[in-house]
């Protein structure tokens, strides 16, 4: 068997949706020859998928959920791991089910969107592996472990985003598709958004853009920029977190979740988001003014995201919510002075099938026979 003919497996992490949408762009990108089989806790979160590609179901590995806890739930997890608690039988479930089909289908390549566990466990199945990258503080041993037994890396953003701490050898590998999976399509001109949502034309509006995670946008520093604006109409799209000491003014409005968030970015004059990399390149795209206020993440992840936003000239950036209608004046200031061209420089034309081209290539090299005498004696030490 050609091995570089298999399919390719592909771990999807269930939290949120953008790891199942850049794996589904992913796969629409990928010749229909090219069989692809997800791994995921929930198969309710993909777009429609090509009929290439399937959906497996594992439980989480992360999640207890019923499982009895054990005297040994409390062992020393090593420094290579994250998350790898003893007597879940949920996740000898989910190994057994992934190392069945990388033994009945010999993959081509297996990719992870995000596990460092599965990232390791596919090296040590001899099953050759791209990880998907994402930002934070990842120097860690279990992370530097998945990143260096990987044939290659995946970064779903702009080489102008990376990390000024990666090494050149994670660098060197990398596969640059920035926006990977955001349909930023259904983005606007201003004045056809406006109609659309019924706003006046003529109305500044700032709009504010809450993540998916954490509790929800804080509502008190939000009313300190709209007390200041009182000509300005401000919107928050998202879930609110309110405190019993504040004022709102009324042209601070909070609409809760939306189907149309594409409509209020292309409406709005002005943005302050979160730095997920859904609303990071969405927001990108749009090219506005941009202030970004980053939540609180595993490994930092959007404090670092929101950092190489600012060194990249895309967004004005507030290490935590403005204190004072000043703290407002002066990121609305460094946000005026952006380059819109920055902004849509941060999303790649055709991430996926430039991801997908450049995965394909990879699989060529890799499994690429030599010379029969490199062969000769090669083995592990015991």
């Amino acid at each position: 068997m050609n091995r570089a003919e298999g399919p390719i497996g592909y771990f999807v992490h269930h939290q949120g949706r953008g790891h199942a949408e850049r794996a589904a762009a992913f796969a629409h990108a990928l010749p229909p020859a090219r069989r692809i089989n997800f791994f995921c806790a929930r198969d309710d979160i993909f777009p429609p998928l090509p009929a290439h590609a399937e959906v497996i179901a594992i439980p989480s590995l992360f999640e207890q959920g019923d499982q009895p806890d054990h005297a040994m739930g409390s062992a020393h997890t090593p420094e290579t791991l994250h998350c790898a608690p003893l007597g879940w039988p949920s996740i000898t479930l989910a190994i057994a089910t992934i190392t069945q089909w990388f033994a009945e289908h010999h993959p081509a390549l297996f990719i992870t969107d995000v596990s460092a566990e599965l990232a390791q466990l596919a090296r040590i199945a001899s099953v050759p592996h791209l990880c998907v990258l994402q930002h934070g503080d990842r120097s860690d041993a279990g992370h530097m472990a998945a990143y260096a037994g990987a044939i290659g890396l995946l970064a779903p953003y702009a080489d102008a985003l990376e990390q000024s701490d990666r090494p050149a050898w994670m660098i060197a590998k990398t596969i640059y598709a920035g926006g990977i999976g955001v349909d930023t399509a259904r983005l606007g001109d201003r004045d056809g958004a406006r109609a659309r949502l019924g706003l006046d034309p003529a109305t500044e509006l700032v709009v504010v853009l809450g993540g998916g995670g954490g509790h929800g946008l804080p509502s008190v520093p939000l009313t300190l920029g709209a007390r200041a604006e009182p000509g300005t109409q401000w919107v928050t799209l998202g879930k609110v977190q309110s405190e019993w000491h504040e004022t709102p003014p009324p042209n601070l409005r909070h609409l809760g979740w939306v189907d149309n968030p594409e409509d209020w970015i292309s409406a709005a004059d002005r943005i302050v988001s979160s730095a997920g990399n859904t609303t990071v390149h969405m927001v990108a795209a749009a090219a506005k003014p941009w202030v970004v206020v980053p939540e609180w993440r595993y490994f930092s992840e959007q404090l670092r995201k929101a950092e190489a936003l600012e060194r990249a000239g895309a967004a004005a950036v507030s290490a935590s919510w403005p204190a004072r209608a000043e703290d407002w004046r002066t990121l609305w200031a460094k946000a005026a002075a952006i380059d819109p061209d920055v902004q849509r420089g941060l999303s790649q034309a055709n991430a996926a099938r430039h991801a997908a081209a450049a995965v394909e290539a990879l699989i060529t090299r890799i499994w690429q026979p030599v010379a029969e005498t490199h062969h000769a004696n090669k083995g592990c030490a015991a």
